[in-house]
């Protein structure tokens, strides 16, 4: 069958302007017809406007990935020391150091991979069709199932309850429409939609929730049906807008930020002491390639070549945990980004609400509450043609209404709802005969055709006196957040025709108001409070409007005293709104720019912000955010941006991830103070050593194995508890801490080091015997390093903290046994290690314990002097000490 051709499609069409057009002048301006394009017509647009999909972040290549994990200033520095290392004859330390930051490096690898995989997962569920009007069908205007992603503009949709609104649409014809947008706008309930032309359009095309007769691309069709015309696709719409920015890459996070200035802090300590040690050792030994040896030594000894990996597998293992409880971790770093944030904004509906309409209040014009005014509404409801709307169906779901007003009531005629009258009536017989019209709708137009109201039971007429009273309980319930809906009615004459005609809608008797809202999670106050007890502020992120907001944020617990919009918020500058931001917690009616800019004002101020969001308008927020929060019934490009994914929508689980990310934060501190401690100790008695002995204190093969059992015993503190005070507060790094642990716990380590060396030197005779001297020492650091973990592992004594894990003891005892058998090994000799006299042992029977009673008290005096782990206040400033675990 033969079809006229449409004209050729036009660059893709400014919304507004199309929204100000009739339905025939916007077909034309698309260059469609009303039976929709034919199949090699949209074949010839798909190809030029491309499909209708958004961007999301490219998938890179593995070795690009490995690459980039390399590229920074610890790994490359290992990488070169592995170089020098293979220069000077040292291969094995050399393999050791390599591998060290390969395993490293694929680990983060395969768990942002795995994380990845499963996001995409959750998206390939869904394989989404709309039915389209095909101009060459078996006949014209037939509707055919097209994949989503093949719609074109110019194509024209059916649409009906439950479907996706699938592209940016310009309504043609609507019947009884509601859309939900609140992924794009916020808004708590669906709003009426119609298909006439907008002549304001042009000015409201910076609204985009005044556009009426137009839908957007990542909203549904609630109730009622449409035909839509397509204007834009894709990268075009204001779904893909969002999207297209979000593909960028984003910002380092503050854990990424502090873990490179901690690794900058150490890295100074190196270069300080490797070319001390070189020096020294040339100077006094008059060898420069045993010096470059040792020297080498040191440096790897003092690099924090361990770091990546027990970063990793810290931020790995808290990936499993949080997968225990249903949270998808895409970035590994942001597990703990999670456990530093003090500020968590999320938006209202769905996160604060259950996401529902239901019906909360029916009141007389006074505002008690009434009976008869809900018996009336289900009376409406029950009867009306069509599909129900979700504020009908919160009606007919009130209990006990079916079995008392189902029986003897019959439906005589209906006066549909149309966008002009803003109502809707139906016209029934009681069972006791009388004809009855019922009419509910927006406050306004049904106050506009009542003549009378109903008080206690009476009708009295519409006077001046009665109105403040009308509107203030309608304003009353308005302010409360509340949607209200006006019920009235009229018993008709028994002479009285019934025609259908909405001009019956006259002389109506006001009965009183049915209000709904969407209410707030059962689990929402508890997580909010709980929030709280961990130091993190709860600030209110909306674009729905304030009245609505404030309602469900007093409901949780959240302080709604101080509502900023986004209309205020728009003419304040970028101080004033960083001084605004610090005391308001709740932003309402904002769009996502808005949302981006208050983040960054906390940012500003030195807090670490967390967003949690699942709508196309929360994109850009959840980028900007230090940890971004999806959930995974949020729209993909929510899921692309964000940081976690939870797969159940509730801030309990936020809380709960929040105290494992300080776990984790608090296990990779406890790594980094004692180990850092430890090698700046073991340094200063290489300084002290290489000026007082004719030989090295230590071989460069014995410096990398006692440094590699060390740090191998300590990937254990991944698994190693943490005290519960150190979860009440957001945990940041702090370098005037870690330094402090180095200068107190390093000269300590040395001090007793030097008790070693006089127990070797002056008691055992080692002057004479370079091999015994270096075993000696090499046991004690070994066994030193070990225990000492146990005593800086908390902030209490060892006997009153909380116990050490398992794998932590297993361990260490395993690290302890291989320091004392490796003197008596069989292949000792390959290290320079020989077997110790009893007198050795017995000296250091008197060391250890001495040395660990001093680091108890000097660690207890440093919690006195500076509150080392101290529970800190309610809500977290800006900067924090972080103590050990």
């Amino acid at each position: 069958m033969g079809t006229r051709s449409a004209p050729a499609a036009p660059a893709t069409p400014d919304l507004a302007a199309v929204a100000a057009l009739a339905p025939d002048a916007a077909l034309a301006l698309l260059g469609s017809r009303a039976a929709g394009l034919s199949a090699a017509e949209s074949q010839a647009r798909l190809a030029s406007f491309g499909r209708n999909g958004v961007a999301a972040e490219p998938r890179r290549h593995i070795i690009v990935d490995l690459l980039t994990q390399l590229a920074r200033p610890l790994p490359l520095l290992l990488l070169a020391l592995a170089g020098v290392d293979v220069a000077t004859g040292q291969p094995l330390g050399a393999a050791v150091i390599g591998a060290i930051v390969v395993l490293s490096a694929l680990l983060g690898i395969v768990q942002e991979r795995r994380s990845g995989s499963a996001v995409r997962r959750l998206r390939a569920l869904v394989h989404t069709t709309v039915r389209a009007l095909r101009a060459d069908a078996n006949k014209a205007g037939d509707t055919v199932e097209v994949p989503l992603e093949q719609l074109v503009p110019g194509d024209v949709v059916v649409l009906s309850a439950g479907d996706p609104v699938p592209a940016d649409v310009r309504f043609l014809d609507t019947n009884d429409l509601f859309v939900d947008q609140a992924a794009l706008t916020g808004e708590s309930l669906p709003v009426a939609k119609h298909a006439r032309a907008l002549p304001d359009a042009a000015a409201r095309a910076g609204d985009a929730a005044a556009l009426a007769n137009v839908g957007f691309m990542g909203a549904h069709v609630t109730s009622g049906g449409a035909r839509a015309l397509v204007v834009a696709t894709g990268a075009a719409t204001g779904f893909g807008h969002v999207a297209a920015a979000l593909a960028q890459a984003r910002e380092t996070t503050p854990f990424e930020r502090d873990i490179d200035r901690v690794i900058a802090l150490l890295l100074r300590f190196m270069a300080l002491m490797a070319p001390l040690v070189f020096v020294l050792n040339l100077v006094t030994k008059h060898d420069w390639y045993e010096a470059l040896l040792f020297a080498t030594a040191v440096a790897v000894g003092l690099a924090p070549e361990m770091l990546p990996m027990i970063v990793t597998v810290n931020l790995a293992r808290g990936a499993l945990l949080l997968a225990g409880r249903k949270v998808i971790v895409k970035r590994l770093g942001a597990v703990q980004a999670l456990g530093a944030i003090d500020v968590l904004c999320t938006d209202k509906t769905g996160t604060l609400t259950q996401d529902r309409v239901v019906l909360l209040k029916h009141v007389d014009i006074d505002g008690r509450d009434s009976d008869r005014v809900l018996d009336y509404a289900y009376l409406n409801s029950r009867h009306q043609t069509g599909l129900h709307n979700l504020l009908d169906k919160a009606v007919l779901d009130q209990p006990g209404l079916p079995a008392r007003l189902d029986a003897g009531w019959r439906k005589l005629g209906e006066m549909p709802f149309d966008f002009e009258r803003r109502r809707m009536s139906v016209v029934l017989e009681g069972p006791d005969g009388a004809r009855i019209l019922v009419c509910k709708g927006a406050v306004d137009e049904i106050t506009g055709v009542c003549s009378a109201a109903e008080r206690a039971g009476a009708r009295v007429p519409f006077e001046p006196a009665h109105a403040a009273t009308l509107g203030a309980t309608a304003d009353g319930l308005n302010e409360d957040g509340l949607r209200v809906i006006a019920i009235a009615c009229r018993t008709l004459g028994p002479d009285e025709a019934i025609d259908h005609d909405p001009a019956a809608e006259r002389d109506l008797t006001l009965m009183g108001y049915i209000a709904f809202f969407d209410p707030p999670r059962e689990s929402a106050a508890a997580a909010i409070a709980g929030l709280r007890a961990h130091g993190v502020d709860v600030k209110v992120l909306s674009g729905d409007v304030p009245a609505v907001c404030a309602h469900v944020c007093r409901l949780v617990g959240i302080d709604a005293t101080a509502i900023l919009d986004g209309a205020t918020l728009e003419r304040l500058s970028d101080d004033a709104l960083a001084q605004r931001v610090a005391t308001t917690q709740v932003f309402a009616k904002l769009n996502p720019g808005q949302k981006t800019r208050v983040i960054q004002a906390l940012q500003a101020r030195g807090r670490v912000v967390g967003f949690l969001g699942d709508g196309v308008n929360d994109g850009p927020a959840l980028k900007r955010a230090d940890v971004g929060i999806a959930v995974d019934s949020g729209t993909d490009v929510a899921r692309d941006a964000a940081d976690l994914v939870l797969l159940e929508k509730s801030l309990l689980a936020v809380d709960e991830g929040i105290a494992i990310g300080r776990t984790v934060f608090g296990n990779i501190v406890k790594y980094v103070r004692m180990s850092a401690s430890s090698n700046f100790g073991n340094m200063l008695s290489v300084v002290g050593a290489s000026v007082l002995l004719p030989f090295l204190p230590m071989a460069p093969l014995q410096v990398l194995l006692n440094n590699l059992l060390y740090d191998c015993s300590q990937t254990a503190v991944t698994t190693d508890r943490v005290e519960a005070h150190y979860l009440a507060a957001p945990r940041r790094w702090e370098l005037g801490s870690l330094r402090r642990y180095v200068l107190c716990f390093g000269p300590l380590s040395s001090l007793f080091d030097y008790a070693t060396f006089a127990l070797l030197w002056f008691g055992l005779g080692a002057a004479r015997a370079p091999a015994l001297f270096q075993s000696g020492w090499f046991v004690e650091s070994l066994l030193s390093q070990a225990l000492v973990v146990y005593v800086l592992r908390a902030s209490a004594a060892p006997w009153a903290a909380v116990p050490p894990s398992r794998a932590l003891v297993a361990a260490t005892l395993a690290v302890c046994a291989a320091g004392v058998w490796l003197p008596y090994a069989p292949f000792a000799h390959l290290f320079g290690l020989v077997p110790l006299p009893p007198g050795y042992w017995w000296g250091l029977s008197a060391i250890l314990p001495g040395y660990l009673v001093l680091v108890q008290l000097a660690k207890a005096a440093l919690v006195r002097r500076f509150g080392i782990d101290r529970a800190l206040p309610a809500v977290a400033a800006p900067r924090l000490d972080t103590g050990t675990a």
